[in-house]
Parts: structure tokens; sequence; C-alpha cells
């Protein structure tokens, strides 16, 4: 659905760009959770929203809606495997927050599609 869509390719890699951002923040933490924490905080209630934009959306096509959030989520893991169980930085939880607003776009998008 979305995870195999280039526009995912490079989501995933405009994070990879942005890893520094992730790799130096030892005691900058303003957060009470840890990045992975507001990971999936941040794509859950976007998520909850795509479902509630759509409520003409079937029982398997949610279903399928969170099985791509778990695969993004284990994406996530992977990727931030060395810093998922570090306190967000104010920095950090800025950019947490315009990644999933970014995967929200992508949903929406296949949504409409598959809608159609």
């Amino acid at each position: 659905m979305v995870t195999d869509k280039d526009g995912y390719m490079h989501l995933i890699q405009y994070l990879t760009e942005h890893l520094g951002l992730f790799e130096s923040s030892q005691n900058n933490a303003a957060a009470t959770e840890t990045v992975m924490e507001l990971f999936e905080e941040q794509l859950s209630a976007q998520i909850i929203m795509v479902c509630g934009q759509n409520p003409q959306l079937s029982f398997a096509q949610r279903n399928m809606v969170i099985r791509e959030i778990d695969a993004i989520v284990y994406d996530l893991e992977e990727i931030l495997a060395s810093v998922s169980n570090q306190q967000a930085t104010p920095e950090q939880s800025i950019f947490i927050t315009e990644f999933s607003g970014l995967i929200k776009n992508l949903f929406d998008q296949e949504v409409d599609h598959l809608l159609q």
C-alpha cells in the first residue's frame, strides 16, 4: 500500500539523511518520551486521523493500514536502533512530528486511490 511506493523510499532516504540529528543528542533531552515512543505516538495519531477522515474504509482496509504502520515502525526501529531508547530532544520532536505528517500524506494519497 505505502511501503512499496517510491514516496516511502524517499521518506526513508530523507530520514537517513537526517540521522545526525539523532546521533548527537546525548544530554540535550527535553522530552520524557524516547525517540521511538514519540514516533509511535505521532504515527498513531496520524493514522487515527486518516481513518477518521475516511469512515468509508472497510474493516479489511483499516487492517491493511495498520499492517503498513507496523511495517513502518519496524523499519524505524531498524534504522534508529542505536538511539531508539534515548530521550528525545526538542529538535528530534520537531523532526518526528514533521516526518509523521509526511507519512500521513502518503496514506492520504493511497487511501484516496483505494476509495476511487
